[in-house]
């Protein structure tokens, strides 16, 4: 189901959201990731340098890290994890078309999704883990109890407000099967 993207998730309760500005900034975000006995990153297609740090991330440290690309938005952005061959991919929403591509790509994916007729959608197009984003925008812990009521089969990847605060609190649900958020990387 939607590529194995469960295995990734379920290995990996805490995954760092890092927006890199310079392909300088890799070795210390590395850095801090393994200092912080965390082997996964999801960064994101926000910065003019974001693919090319990808790739950089990738040759460096793709043999002990799950590398994946977050803020896909297009079946262009899919197209092009496909050809670097990431490790996941994660969006903040979805469409048919990007839905076939991932589908397509074999690569593991979590679409994002806020609303109960998004997850419903989702669920109608077979997919079982979502992104919750923004979380904190979206009812955060009360709204992923309530999902929990309505969708017990669901699993969750609640982004958007996440910290070292609370992260404990979101993954304590049931529902919850890892979190993501930048706080890992400051």
């Amino acid at each position: 189901m939607q590529n194995n993207i469960e295995n990734i998730l379920k290995y990996n309760p805490l995954i760092p959201v890092a927006t890199i500005e310079s392909v300088d900034d890799i070795d210390t975000i590395y850095n801090q990731l393994v200092a912080q006995n965390v082997r996964c990153i999801e960064i994101t297609l926000r910065t003019e340098v974001a693919w090319n740090a990808i790739s950089i991330f990738q040759t460096k440290y793709g043999s002990e890290f799950k590398i994946g690309v977050g803020t896909v938005v297009s079946v262009e952005d899919i197209i092009k994890c496909e050809k670097l061959d990431v490790d996941f991919i994660v969006s903040p929403g979805y469409s048919a078309s990007m839905l076939k591509q991932y589908k397509k790509s074999k690569l593991p994916f979590l679409p994002g999704v806020s609303t109960p007729g998004e997850i419903i959608q989702g669920i109608e197009d077979g997919c079982q883990f979502f992104k919750l984003f923004p979380a904190n925008l979206f009812g955060g812990i009360d709204a992923l109890k309530t999902y929990n009521n309505v969708f017990p089969n669901v699993k969750f990847c609640p982004t958007g407000g996440i910290n070292e605060n609370n992260h404990h609190s979101f993954l304590a649900l049931n529902n919850v099967i890892s979190v993501g958020g930048s706080w890992l990387i400051k």
